[in-house]
């Protein structure tokens, strides 16, 4: 994925719209992320696509997708749906496409050289460890782990899979025939609770918490060659860039920073039910220590000394501090909301750990 600096200051009436919806800056500065509460199905799901069982029919849809730098509204709607019972985690995405194609056929390729719909989950939030999910309108996966962000080197394990997941692709319309304009295509997903909790803490269904989740949709500029779809080339004979749409935006292009994951909350009331969720505020200041971490690690000039620069958050001063030992570095601070030690080492690993730990 490509990635570039997002650093635009904003006026604090611009930063005011955004709180108001949902995707607001901390001081005009760091996005907040979006939240969504999942609720349980009322019946076994049938996975074809359709999305015409009872519970997607109360369920609530999320907010429309933007632009993965959270400035634009994207060309063409995107909007999803989360249930889940003791089984699954269930994902249903409904995607406006005048044009659906796709060419690839066989699992673990790389599937975001087509249009794609793809997954992020994150169980424990610690940005390490955590799963990626794809699919294109044929209905084929790439399905892989990683046990950290690129920016920390870590290991992509494109051998793993997700065993028994669940998928269906419908399209209103025809894939691959470019004699018509379609409407759009929907996914409909089913994943096993018993592979993604393996990365969370306890191996538990998150009933009653929540767990860092983002969702992406990459869609291409196309060209046709006898009637074939492929990705659209510049004059030089470089294709043109994708554009990236996302559930909550991650203020840069990168997907893989997991720290701008939107919050979905697993509420144990059934679909139509009705309840509640705030993000924790220890993660207010997470959001900003992660704003320092990116900073030191990226080696930009005076990084360090902006770690010890307090900041204003939620009403409370807070002044981190920068540790540096033999083997690296901590960046910490003490929680005035919860008195726990939240940290970030220098491998990019979040802990939030009680102080007489």
């Amino acid at each position: 994925m490509r990635q570039t600096n997002f650093n635009k200051t904003r006026t604090l009436l611009i930063a005011f719209l955004f709180l108001f919806i949902g995707i607001a800056g901390i001081s005009g500065q760091e996005l907040i992320p979006r939240n969504y509460i999942a609720f349980k199905a009322n019946e076994a799901l049938v996975i074809d696509g359709k999305g015409d069982d009872a519970s997607w029919q109360i369920a609530t849809w999320s907010q429309d997708y933007i632009d993965i730098e959270g400035k634009m509204t994207p060309k063409y709607r995107t909007r999803m749906k989360m249930l889940w019972d003791n089984d699954y985690l269930y994902v249903m995405a409904e995607m406006d496409e005048p044009h659906v194609w796709a060419t690839l056929k066989q699992r673990d390729t790389v599937i975001f050289y087509n249009n794609d719909f793809e997954i992020f989950i994150d169980p424990d939030g610690d940005t390490h460890n955590y799963y990626e999910y794809e699919m294109n309108a044929h209905n084929t996966l790439w399905d892989l782990f990683l046990t950290k962000p690129y920016r920390n080197h870590g290991k992509v394990i494109d051998s793993w899979d997700i065993q028994g997941v669940k998928s269906a692709v419908s399209i209103d319309g025809t894939l691959n025939d470019s004699s018509d304009t379609d409407k759009g295509w929907t996914v409909e997903i089913a994943i096993p609770w018993k592979v993604i909790t393996e990365a969370s803490n306890g191996s538990n269904v998150p009933e009653n918490d929540f767990w860092r989740i983002n969702f992406s949709r990459v869609n291409w500029n196309f060209d046709l060659t006898d009637g074939r779809y492929t990705r659209k080339k510049d004059d030089k004979g470089k294709f043109l860039p994708e554009y990236n749409w996302v559930w909550s935006p991650q203020g840069v292009i990168n997907m893989h920073e997991p720290e701008h994951w939107g919050y979905v909350y697993f509420s144990s009331e059934e679909a139509g039910g009705k309840d509640s969720f705030s993000i924790p505020q220890d993660d207010y200041i997470k959001w900003h220590l992660y704003s320092l971490y990116r900073g030191v690690l990226q080696g930009k000039k005076g990084a360090e000394k902006q770690v010890a620069t307090p900041k204003n958050i939620l009403g409370k001063s807070i002044k981190s501090n920068l540790d540096k030992h033999r083997f690296g570095y901590n960046i910490w601070v003490k929680s005035p909301f919860t008195g726990k030690i939240l940290k970030i080492s220098e491998d990019g690993r979040f802990r939030s750990v009680d102080d007489n730990k």
